[in-house]
């Protein structure tokens, strides 16, 4: 049975699903709140999501290899409900570890199987641009979450007494949508050819010198991007005395920017070279950091969130982009390298939250600027187009 073109918009929703692992800043916060976290107790919680980007990378391909990508995506969804369901049963401080650590490996799985999925629907010119447009879709559920934590501990919904939680019960519902829609969907894919890639064959990579580059450069951004979703209510909350709830459209914030630079970088990239987008980028990202690190007023601290949400937008898709290109005979194993990047989610957040409880909030700051000037770094490596 040939595939219906109408099969895209269960793929996109499962892309709106992929965006629920953002929800770990903001409810890390929450979780701090509630049950009284150190500033290390509270990073560790993102750092554990991401933690499993570097066990469950490469293994997914030959899950693909065995099950198939549609199959492979419905295992990532039901780990995710899986993820979501637990959090309506407590938020105790192990019970939270383990549902977000559910999270990490269903959005591990999701984001290996999900992206070939698309090359089954949309080939040719459409592919990068259907691509960015699902990372456009992961972005609306991202800064929706928390909005809806906000709202839901204001509210105080009685219906549910979950308060900030009640974003577990909507997401779910919205999973089990995504679940039931993509399983009734006929998908035909093309036999995957080759053997699957190994964890030694992704590492040996790392020996091209370039490529190892790229792999930093993925961890730098993912490092930013979890650390700023995380630290940018701290910085409210200890410059301008705000409380958690009042703080929390700064996560928010990010979140819209980096929609719109999502959005925008599709059709900017059509007429921009990459390695002058990304040096633009690169130098938003540090001039954020400087914002966030001397920043006293709103509109300053504002400004500083919203220039990282842009500058960050786009720096995983050049730089996936880049590597790909460094070894197109090697791109089955390339792609589980750079997936194996986010692992920089992990890295980053360890060190902002000792940084963090030493220093206050610049401690975590300055952390993330060790890997803004890294990309700008990286920007001298990238080849002219």
């Amino acid at each position: 049975m040939k595939t219906s073109k109408l099969a895209i918009l269960p793929v996109l929703l499962t892309f709106f699903t992929m965006g629920f692992v953002d929800l770990v800043g903001a409810a890390s916060n929450h979780v701090q709140a509630d049950l009284n976290l150190t500033e290390a107790q509270t990073y560790f919680i993102p750092s554990l999501v991401f933690f499993w980007f570097l066990i469950f990378s490469v293994p997914t391909s030959a899950l693909m290899n065995r099950i198939g990508r549609k199959n492979t995506v419905l295992v990532s969804l039901g780990v995710t409900l899986l993820s979501l369901l637990l959090p309506m049963f407590g938020n105790g401080y192990w019970l939270m570890l383990f549902a977000f650590s559910l999270l990490g490996i269903g959005n591990a799985i999701m984001q290996t199987s999900l992206n070939p999925l698309v090359t089954n629907l949309i080939s040719g010119d459409k592919l990068a641009s259907t691509l960015t447009f699902g990372q456009f879709v992961k972005a609306i559920a991202s800064f929706m979450a928390p909005i809806i934590m906000t709202w839901g501990a204001v509210a105080a919904i009685p219906t549910f007494g979950l308060d900030w939680r009640v974003v577990f019960v909507i997401y779910g519902v919205i999973g089990v949508l995504a679940t039931v829609f993509l399983y009734l969907t006929k998908i035909e894919e093309q036999p995957l050819t080759g053997k699957s890639s190994s964890f030694v064959d992704c590492f040996r990579l790392l020996g091209h010198p370039f490529v190892l580059l790229c792999f930093l450069g993925i961890m730098c951004h993912v490092g930013i991007d979890v650390g700023t979703n995380t630290t940018a209510p701290k910085l409210l909350m200890e410059r301008l005395g705000w409380t958690l709830d009042a703080a929390a459209f700064a996560t928010s914030l990010y979140f819209i920017f980096r929609t719109i630079g999502c959005f925008s970088g599709s059709f900017i990239l059509r007429y921009v070279p990459s390695k002058v987008f990304f040096a633009i980028s690169a130098l938003m990202i540090v001039a954020a950091m400087a914002l966030m690190s001397f920043g006293q007023t709103q509109a300053v601290l504002y400004t500083g969130i919203a220039l990282v949400g842009f500058g960050n937008s786009n720096i995983f898709s050049i730089v996936f982009a880049e590597a790909l290109k460094a070894e197109p005979e090697k791109q089955n194993e390339v792609s589980g390298l750079m997936i194996m990047g986010l692992f920089g989610g992990t890295i980053f957040p360890l060190f902002m939250g000792f940084a963090s409880g030493a220093f206050g909030t610049i401690g975590a700051v300055c952390v993330m600027t060790i890997g803004a000037l890294y990309l700008s770094f990286y920007t001298l490596k990238i080849k002219k187009q």
